[in-house]
């Protein structure tokens, strides 16, 4: 690739390779596959993640104690996730190690048998996962706020699925789903370590390579009919649990780079978001504070979450509304633009210190555009970014008549 520390290459049945060579004793190996929960049928609401669950459960070679042992017996580390649009499977290690990792992760992906005693024992796990969920509304919230925005779309559904429906899981829906949604060319190995290319290209090809082929573009319901909710459910929390927010800009949208930059501001990670200083530093109505933005392939959703003392409540979310008034109707100075800008810049460059989070970033932004944008670049379009596209963004997702809100109270 032209321009950039990434190098790419495509196996013969469309798995996609990207590179970045680190001088480091430590590796990270994954495999990122384009099918999530919202690819789910009703019926198999759940699947995606019990499949994630269950990959690790044997293989034509291996027992699950085995497939375990593998990489952990010497000092590695094998883990998987799934979100609404991805599946991915991964592994850090010691760089020496990279064909036993690379070898490991085709055994499971390709070479599962997802026994049925396995897989029974596995349901009890993610049946006491969602249980657990159930017990943290300030997780809860945000699934079920989800669910309100989306309603009846599949992306609606939360990940984890219901006990009803793990318990009627089998062998044969796994392969099923599998043999729908598992094609190769929606496929990217993603690598990041001591390894010279050409070498990681000869095992990749080793044991990736003689899968067959299997294309076929992903085709999803788009969701497109967003009407405005607002519900208030009794639970029996101490605090009042808030989600407010609205739908936002698809992974493709010319304006998703100036919704980053407007929800940084607002809510991100730093202590000095003007959500955070408005609730928790001059008022101290809220531990936890925070605004979060999410594009899809589709669609996107932002919100903002708090939990605050009930006699709070009003008060607080009051406050949350003005911080979006502000944001519609003053246009940010030069001096407030610079170091929105500035903060986001290092945040996104400190992030790439972490080689494992490099290797999943760069593997899902190839996976989803075909492409990874050096830091040089995407800086630069951050930095692009003007006071008067950050008003238009405000003016469109923070408009109140259009917010959804959801209380636990």
């Amino acid at each position: 690739m032209v321009d950039t520390d990434f190098l790419t290459y495509t196996l013969k049945n469309g798995i996609r390779v990207i590179h970045q060579f680190a001088d480091s004793p430590v590796a990270h190996l994954g495999i990122l596959i384009n099918t999530g929960s919202r690819d789910e049928t009703e019926m198999e609401h759940g699947l995606a993640h019990f499949i994630e669950h269950s990959v690790f459960k044997g293989t034509k070679k291996r027992k699950a104690f085995h497939v375990l042992s593998r990489i952990e017996d010497v000092g590695g580390e094998l883990n998987a996730y799934t979100t609404k649009e991805e599946t991915t499977l991964y592994s850090t290690f010691l760089a020496e190690f990279y064909e036993r990792a690379a070898e490991l992760l085709a055994d499971i992906l390709f070479n599962s048998t997802y026994p049925e005693k396995e897989l029974n024992r596995e349901k009890e796990v993610i049946a006491e996962e969602i249980n657990s969920y159930k017990d943290s509304p300030s997780e809860l919230i945000f699934d079920e706020f989800e669910e309100l925005v989306f309603d009846g779309h599949p992306i609606a559904r939360n990940i984890l699925g219901t006990t009803e429906n793990i318990n009627k899981f089998n062998r044969k829906a796994i392969l099923q789903f599998i043999e729908n949604n598992y094609h190769t060319n929606q496929m990217v190995i993603s690598s990041v370590g001591k390894i010279d290319f050409e070498k990681l290209i000869k095992v990749v090809e080793k044991y990736f390579g003689e899968v067959g082929e299997k294309k076929r573009e992903k085709k999803r319901e788009r969701f497109e009919l967003y009407v405005p909710v607002e519900r208030f459910l009794e639970k029996d929390t101490f605090q009042t649990h808030c989600v407010v927010g609205n739908i936002a800009f698809d992974i493709t949208h010319p304006k998703r780079n100036v919704m980053v930059l407007l929800n940084n501001l607002l809510g991100g990670q730093s202590m000095n978001s003007r959500l955070n200083l408005a609730l928790r530093e001059r008022k101290g109505m809220a531990y936890n504070i925070e605004s979060n933005y999410t594009a899809y392939s589709d669609t996107g959703l932002f919100n903002v979450y708090f939990g605050t003392d009930r006699d709070n409540f009003e008060k607080a979310y009051k406050l949350v509304l003005k911080e979006f008034k502000l944001l519609r109707d003053k246009k940010l100075g030069a001096v407030q633009l610079s170091k929105a800008k500035k903060q986001l810049v290092g945040q996104i460059a400190i992030s790439t210190e972490s080689r494992e989070d490099l290797m999943l970033t760069i593997g899902k932004s190839y996976l989803l555009y075909n492409k990874v944008d050096p830091l040089r670049v995407i800086f630069d379009k951050i930095e692009s970014i003007t006071a008067e596209e950050l008003m238009e963004v405000a003016n469109v997702v923070l408009d109140e008549k259009c917010l959804s809100r959801l209380v636990y109270q």
